[in-house]
């Protein structure tokens, strides 16, 4: 049937060569059947797009309707790429309607690329942009050089979101000071394209040297350096991201140019203050979520009307009362009005939105509005990972599973690197009773980053659920120190307790808990699950109708968690899930 072309697909290391008909990983063949090739040809000409099973096999065996040969072929081409059951990195089944094939796929002429041919065949060009190497000599600039990668992240992510897929922040920064090739690292993370920046002080002045390069070849397609004072760096960011978009022949509409050219401030030391605000942020803890506070109120007073700042200080009180133990009643107020001042002064800004879709899910507890929300965001920038791996979320707290599955399989490939998308993905499955699944998307997680503290306490939550407790505490106590005794964990830790029968253990936990919440706030939920292990159902419904009068934002997780189970039927705490408004 399909005869072959000059194009050439790549994904994620992969090439596949139609005109000689061979598949190739590192330069090795991967030997393929004359139908499996066929079959992996027409889902990577139909990337992106679900294709129904009587399309394939007319398209793969015109004269044969066995779908079990269809079914064989995909199971073979799964085992080949290296995808696991029920991971869906390359194919995912979508149910009554087909499949569809979910890597970012570059298509090249020959033996060089041409982003032309990309743009003509519908596909999405990947790009990675590094992350700026300080070479100041000025570690004080570090927070520089990073702000300045997450900038052109941004700005490049709203380019052209049609055709330029750009890889998130937190994948690209594990290549700071990396000795892995361009070849390695576009293969890792499944990239045509990155970007290699460097930043330079030449007395008062900053030169910024960038490279736009073809990982297919190594070949430099293009590069150019930039003088700037540094109030002046502000305009940087843009001015690289049009460059880079000219040189990958893309083109540019007016109102992406003038999103772009809106992002930022024109005031440089307030600029400079969101940049450290969110590196503070990133650290999810009580110290950094303190810290990233006093940063964006510094950048909101000098620029009141910065809606990336405002954003940036929305996030850092709604995420508050889980990553660094904040009092919601405090933060619940302080979050609205920062999230309402950046939608205000920026609504077509995908940040402002997700902002808005956080304050709404974490503390208004309006789940529907954080779904619009957050599709508002995707449909702004389709390349803002955050957006998608929250609307995954929300839709699983709503019990709408199956949808949620999309959008963190859409985090993920924006971000690979990233091990919030895994231990989120370990939290949807989970809520979707997926017990064993959310094991492995949290294992997954602590190999991206064995110090991210979330993946080690997702690990643990499904562990208890599966029986497996001596498991789960070991877990948990790597999730304790990682994220410097998070009241969750020692919660945890007191439910497990009690299920194991180390009662007096978790009557311990319990005046741990009672006591710190005497020197600052504890979350009454975390006093009630371990009421709850202990057997004393009672005392852990006193403790949810406490939470719901305080406002606790964990009570967001009693219509998903299996832990709560054995109050199903109790109906006080089916009372207190209608008055939280929950689904």
């Amino acid at each position: 049937m399909h005869q072959g072309g000059s194009s050439i697909y790549e994904f994620h290391g992969f090439q596949l060569d139609p005109g000689k008909r061979v598949l190739l990983e590192g330069g090795k063949v991967i030997p393929l059947t004359p139908k499996v090739f066929d079959t992996l040809l027409y889902m990577l000409e139909h990337a992106g797009e679900t294709f129904s099973k009587e399309a394939l096999m007319q398209a793969v065996w015109p004269d044969i309707v066995e779908e079990n040969n269809l079914n064989q072929h995909i199971s073979t081409l799964r085992r080949l790429l290296g995808e696991k059951r029920g991971e869906n990195r390359y194919i995912a089944t979508i149910p009554g309607r087909g499949y569809r094939f979910t890597a970012a796929v570059v298509s090249v002429e020959g033996a060089s690329a041409k982003a032309e041919s990309s743009t003509n065949h519908g596909m999405r060009l990947a790009l990675a942009v590094l992350p700026f190497d300080n070479m100041t000599g000025d570690a004080g600039r570090a927070y520089l050089a990073d702000g300045l990668t997450e900038e052109t992240i941004a700005a490049m992510g709203q380019v052209d979101p049609d055709h330029l897929s750009v890889i998130g922040r937190r994948s690209v920064m594990r290549y700071r000071e990396t000795a892995k090739s361009i070849a390695e690292i576009g293969s890792e993370l499944g990239v045509g394209y990155v970007v290699e920046s460097s930043l330079r002080a030449e007395g008062p002045r900053l030169r910024i040297t960038s490279k736009l390069i073809q990982v297919h070849d190594q070949s430099q397609v293009w590069s150019g350096s930039f003088d700037s004072e540094p109030a002046s760096i502000l305009a940087f960011q843009r001015e690289l991201s049009v460059t880079i978009a000219e040189q990958v022949r893309l083109q540019l509409s007016p109102a992406r140019l003038d999103a772009v050219r809106r992002r930022q401030t024109s005031h440089a030391e307030a600029y400079d203050l969101y940049l450290h605000g969110r590196h503070f942020w990133y650290q999810l803890n009580p110290t950094g979520t303190r810290s990233a506070i006093e940063y964006f109120q510094r950048a909101t007073a000098l620029d009141p009307e910065y809606a990336l700042a405002w954003s940036g200080l929305a996030d850092t009180y709604a995420s508050s009362p889980v990553n660094g133990d904040g009092d919601p009643h405090i933060v619940w107020p302080k979050a609205q009005d920062a999230a309402g001042r950046a939608v205000r002064l920026a609504p077509d800004l995908a940040e402002a939105q997700t902002s808005m879709a956080f304050l709404k899910f974490w503390l208004d507890w309006d789940w529907p509005g954080a779904e619009i929300a957050y599709r508002r965001a995707i449909q702004l920038d389709p390349n803002y990972p955050l957006a998608h791996r929250m609307l995954g979320v929300v839709l699983a707290h709503m019990g709408r599973h199956a949808e949620a599955e999309g959008p963190m399989r859409r985090a993920r490939e924006l971000d690979p690197l990233y091990a919030m998308h895994h231990a989120l993905s370990a939290q949807v499955a989970y809520a979707a009773r997926d017990f064993e699944g959310a094991v492995r998307w949290a294992r997954q997680a602590i190999i991206v980053d064995p110090t991210f503290w979330i993946g080690h306490w997702q690990l643990a939550q499904a562990c208890v659920t599966l029986g497996r407790l001596e498991e789960a505490l070991g877990a948990l106590a790597d999730a304790a120190r990682f994220s410097h005794n998070n009241t969750k964990t020692i919660a945890l830790r007191g439910y497990i307790y009690a299920l194991s029968d180390r009662r007096d253990a978790a009557r311990e936990i319990l005046l741990v808990l009672e006591a710190l919440a005497r020197e600052r706030y504890v979350a009454p939920y975390c006093i009630a699950l371990v009421h709850l292990g202990l057997g004393e159902q009672p005392a852990a419904l006193d403790g949810l109708e406490l939470a719901f009068a305080m406002r606790d934002t964990h009570l967001i997780f009693l219509p998903i968690d299996a832990k709560w189970d054995a109050l199903r039927h109790h109906e006080r705490f089916h009372a207190l899930v209608r008055r939280c408004g929950f689904a």
